[in-house]
């Protein structure tokens, strides 16, 4: 894992890397959970689009946590690489512009898999029990 940071490539450090990978599990959890009780209370198949929400905290959780990447960071235009909350701020226009880039990819590799996770949640029969 890079301990520098690298416009664009990596902008957080291991402890920051760990708590992507809290945020995801836990959206994970929620998505399980809930799949779980809209599927047994035999909910109305609408109810599934719900899922989408956890479904996007569990996919930018994931994706920040492979890329090494923070999304928010990537849009202010700051990094860690210390302690959880010392951000440092990148003063190269080019930086930014490449952090911001990677932010919107990884915004939008989230919004994917969220969508093809719902859209095949929404499609489950009904009645599966």
């Amino acid at each position: 894992m890079s301990t520098e940071y690298i416009p664009g490539t990596c902008n957080i450090g291991a402890s920051e890397v760990r708590s992507r990978q809290l945020v995801a599990t836990v959206g994970f959890l929620l998505f399980i959970t809930s799949s779980i009780a809209l599927l047994g209370v035999d909910a109305p198949r609408g109810a599934r689009l719900a899922l989408f929400f956890p479904l996007m905290v569990a996919s930018i959780g994931w994706v920040q946590s492979r890329k090494k990447f923070c999304l928010a960071y990537g849009f202010m235009g700051t990094f860690n690489f210390g302690k959880l909350g010392q951000l440092s701020r990148v003063s190269d226009k080019s930086a930014k512009r490449a952090d911001r880039l990677t932010a919107i990819s990884i915004l939008v590799q989230a919004l994917i898999y969220a969508a093809a996770g719902t859209a095949v949640m929404y499609l489950l029969p009904t009645s599966i029990w």
